[in-house]
This record gives C-alpha cells, sequence and structure tokens, in this order.
C-alpha cells in the first residue's frame, strides 16, 4: 500500500484583508483551479450567482458559507477548507477583515504556519493591512505573504506592484514579523493563483499555489521535547500487570527511547523506558505524534503535568504570567475575578491582577489606565493562578505558551493569551 498521500506534510495558512481585497475570491481560485470541489459544489455556486444578478459564476461563493455571508457579501465568520495537491495538504482558514472581527482573525490564525495578506492595487497599503499584520505578528506567524491583488484593474502594471512592496516593507519595519514574500495576482481572472500570469512576465517569482506548495515549513520538531500528561494509563489486566504509561501529543521536539527526560512542575528525572502509538512500540515520537510514554522509574506524574528532554533548558514554572490576550465576548475582563485558566492539559483558576496597556490595533499606540476589556480588544496583561502553569514564551512554543481563558459559571470561552515571559 502506498502511503505518499498520508505522509505528504500539511499546510495551515489564514487568509485575512480589508473588506472586498477578494479573501474569498482567492481561495475559491485555489479551490476551482486546482479541481478540488465537487460538481455539486460548482452547480450550487453557479445557482447562487445568477440568483444574486452576477453575470459570471462568482467564485467567492464556495468559501462564504454563512446565510447572512451570502446576503452581505462579507466574511464574517472563519471559514475552514481543506484541500490537496499531489505535493501537499493544506486547511485554510479565511477569516474575516472588519476590525469587529478581530477575535475571529485570532482563532483563525492561532494554528496557522503561514499568513496570506491580501492588499488590493487599486488602495494600497490600508488600515486594516497593518492591523492584520500586527495579528499576524502577534500570533508568532512565520512566513507572510503579501498577495497584491486585482492587479488586472491597474493594467497589470509593475511600477503599481513595486509601490505596494515597498511601502509595505516601510510600514512593516518595526513589526516583529518573519519573512515576508509578495505575488501581484488577480483571483478572479486567475493570474499567478494557480498559473503563471501571461499578463505579468515582469514577474519571475511563483504562483500561490506553486509558492505554498514549496514554501519551506518550521516544524516543531526543531524546538526542545516538550509533552503535556494527557492520560495516566495503568490498564487491568494479566499482559500488563505492571504497565504505568503517561499518554498525550507531543507539543514539540523529538524523544527516543533511553533518553533522559525530567517531569515538571515537581522536577524529579527520570528515562524513557518504550514509546506506544496504541499497541505498536516505538523508538522514536515527535511533534504532533500521541503517544505513550513508559518510564523507568515511579514518579507520581497526573494530568497536566509535562515531561521534556533534561538538558537544562527546561520550561519555566510559576504562578505569574505576562501574556498579550484577545478577549472575544461582550462580557467584560474584570480584574481581580476568578476565571478558569486552561493551558496545555492544566485547568486551574485564576485572576488578572493588571492590565498594563490595551493595544490601538490599528496604530499599535498603547493605551494605559485601563481597567476592563471588552470585546476584539487586545492587551498586556498580568495573570495569577492558584497553581503554576509549566510554560514557554508564546514565540517559541505555541502549546506551552497559550492560554484559555473560560467563564466558570458557563463553561464560555472568553479570550485567549498568547504568554511573554
Amino acid at each position: 500500500m502506498n502511503n505518499g498521500y498520508l505522509d505528504m506534510q500539511l499546510l495551515r495558512f489564514t487568509t485575512a484583508g480589508s473588506v472586498d481585497d477578494g479573501k474569498s475570491t482567492l481561495i475559491g481560485r485555489l479551490l476551482y483551479d486546482s479541481k478540488s470541489i465537487f460538481e455539486d459544489q460548482m452547480e450550487a455556486v453557479e445557482t447562487a450567482s445568477k440568483s444574486r444578478g452576477n453575470e459570471e459564476v462568482n467564485l467567492a461563493l464556495l468559501t462564504d458559507g454563512l446565510r447572512a455571508e451570502r446576503e452581505q457579501g462579507i466574511t464574517i465568520d472563519v471559514a475552514y477548507r481543506y484541500f490537496a495537491t499531489p505535493k501537499r495538504k493544506f486547511i485554510i482558514a479565511d477569516t474575516p477583515g472588519h476590525i469587529e472581527y478581530t477575535r475571529n482573525m485570532v482563532t483563525g490564525a492561532s494554528t496557522a504556519d503561514l499568513a496570506v495578506i491580501l492588499v488590493d492595487a487599486r488602495h494600497g497599503i490600508m488600515e486594516q493591512t497593518i492591523r492584520h499584520s500586527y495579528v499576524a505578528a502577534l500570533l508568532a506567524i512565520k512566513q507572510i505573504v503579501v498577495c497584491v491583488n486585482k492587479m488586472d484593474l491597474v493594467d497589470f502594471s509593475q511600477e503599481v506592484f513595486d509601490k505596494i512592496v515597498g511601502d509595505y516593507k516601510q510600514m512593516s519595519a518595526h513589526l516583529p514579523i518573519g519573512k515576508v514574500d509578495f505575488i501581484p495576482i488577480s483571483a478572479k481572472m486567475g493570474d499567478n493563483v494557480v498559473n503563471q500570469s501571461e499578463n505579468m512576465s515582469w514577474y519571475k517569482g511563483k504562483p500561490l499555489l506553486e509558492f505554498l506548495e514549496t514554501v519551506d515549513l518550521q516544524l516543531d520538531t526543531e524546538n526542545k521535547f516538550r509533552m503535556a500528561v494527557q492520560y495516566v494509563i495503568r490498564p487491568i489486566s494479566d499482559k500488563f500487570a505492571d504497565f504505568r504509561g503517561y499518554a498525550g501529543r507531543v507539543a514539540s521536539g523529538k524523544i527516543t527511547v533511553g533518553e533522559k527526560i525530567a517531569v515538571l512542575p515537581s522536577g524529579q528525572k527520570s528515562e524513557v523506558a518504550s514509546l506506544w502509538l496504541a499497541d505498536k512500540e516505538l523508538t522514536e515520537a515527535s511533534a504532533g505524534d500521541s503517544v505513550t510514554i513508559c518510564l523507568k522509574d515511579d514518579i507520581d506524574i497526573s494530568r497536566g503535568d509535562v515531561l521534556c528532554t533534561d538538558n537544562g533548558q527546561v520550561p519555566e514554572v510559576g504562578q505569574a504570567v505576562s501574556m498579550n490576550i484577545c478577549w472575544f465576548r461582550e462580557t467584560p475582563l474584570q480584574l481581580g475575578k476568578r476565571y478558569i485558566i486552561r493551558h496545555a492539559t492544566q485547568e486551574v483558576v485564576g485572576m488578572f491582577k493588571a492590565i498594563d496597556y490595551k493595544i490601538d490595533i490599528n496604530s499599535q499606540d498603547k493605551i494605559t489606565g485601563v481597567n476592563q476589556l471588552t470585546m476584539n480588544d487586545i492587551a498586556y496583561v498580568q495573570l495569577k493562578t492558584a497553581s503554576p502553569l509549566v510554560f514557554e514564551p508564546y514565540h517559541t512554543n505555541k502549546v506551552m505558551g497559550s492560554v484559555i481563558v473560560v467563564d466558570p459559571d458557563t463553561n464560555d470561552t472568553l479570550g485567549a493569551g498568547m504568554i511573554e515571559n
């Protein structure tokens, strides 16, 4: 059996841009030109296009799934789409452009490896472009692709494209973003989306799909080994009478049988005796693998504890955490109120002791003197927890640096935090 398809790398990317920049049309074009849609889906889009009075098929309707979106012609929620080519698998998060849906963009971009930011060639860098780039930087997305869309409406001008590239580089110089690439496209016409554009022979780079298929992914296997324990497995059977395993999903790095590890927060140390994937014994496991680890020593370990390589570079353990947070709900964040804090596989009680400042997401100005946060606010806050957390900065380890704030009464998710200290 050929497992090539299963072994293909998965690229998660998010799209963002101003209203009418063409995000949904771009994704529709990717799906359509890569032959990743079914006949009945296409028929439904053709029917919807006619009912709206469109003279041609509106590919944006392939992603604008909510009725409110179809009626308004905008994206107001995160639409996830999956497709694959012979080279790579993809999950797309099509996120809203409006400032009032900042929380949706944070949600969609939180697991992304790459961000595609659209810019309308007629308008250039807009306030929303700055906002979306800031959110991508906040979420430690290391690769950004700026697609200058609607090049057909500026006569495929290289001069227009070059000016937008220069403006973006100047605008983003102060942001902690990683590598940025620029591609001139026309999502509506298909130029440089899947196929090379004949109208822009001056552009020597790859079309978007080829870029996405070949971009180098910075895998979490390059980081240090971390795994939060989800379950302690003690099967009741004669075959596994003395079996004690610690199950979880490897957050980062690699681990091999015989490697020395530390258990946090206790600080106890041991060595990996065996690794298991269900009933299959392994010699090593890496980021993304859900495995069970058995240790040579009998240590008191429970859900929420973290296993890590014992090399002196271990995560921080503490009850005081500094972090950026995006607030999701109309119910405001209140200082001194008790919340449920979910971090990795741990759940503890916590409260916010201070709001250092709130960010004006358009200008990146810091607003001080704030004592509560409302929906879509992004701020830098101080969190105190009742029990110690085992954590690392979000920009180095997204799993160990993520925090979810939950309402203790309703169990609703109230906000998402990215640990800094």
